[in-house]
């Protein structure tokens, strides 16, 4: 299983009980998709593997999560730190013009006037709207808020981004 094709979506913080109940971050903005999912990749350092998921609980700002193939307190303690990974057809659909940030990173970035400026090398999360650091040869790293007066348009199919630079975006050399 390439890990390329797996997109994180909770890691395991602690265990809970001596039964092999585990405590889940949740790294989505879907918790709620831990109560509909039957079978998941569990990511240790050394291995991936699918597991199977009994039940899970809200705990606190966590999760309770019990796999099946984890029964008592030692094998609990193995998997700490662990990722929960999911394959993309277990993805929640977004609504058009949305994307999830593993699809967006490494786009080709254009501006209409500029023409190419980058790649997509990280996305910051701010209170606001998210915002695009770009990897440029030419004008070094450049900041672009996520919101519709700079995106113009993404396509996924093409590995590109238009934008339209606001004024001062672009670093003076």
């Amino acid at each position: 299983m390439e890990d390329m094709e797996l997109v994180s979506v909770g890691k395991i913080i602690g265990t809970h009980g001596y039964r092999g109940l585990l405590k889940l971050r949740p790294l989505t903005d879907f918790p709620e998709r831990f109560n509909e999912l039957e079978r998941v990749i569990l990511d240790t350092s050394k291995i991936q593997r699918e597991v199977h998921i009994q039940f899970c609980q809200h705990h606190k700002r966590d999760l309770l999560i019990k796999l099946a193939e984890i029964d008592n307190l030692d094998l609990a303690r193995e998997v700490q730190g662990a990722l929960i990974k999911i394959t993309p057809d277990q993805l929640y659909p977004l609504p058009e013009g949305y994307y999830y940030h593993f699809q967006l990173l490494g786009l080709q970035v254009e501006d209409v006037e500029l023409g190419n400026l980058g790649k997509i090398k990280d996305i910051l999360e701010t209170g606001a709207n998210d915002v695009y650091v770009i990897d440029s040869q030419e004008y070094g790293e450049i900041l672009i808020p996520a919101i519709k007066e700079v995106i113009l348009a993404v396509d996924l199919e093409q590995n590109k981004m238009q934008v339209r630079l606001l004024p001062g975006l672009i670093p003076s050399k």
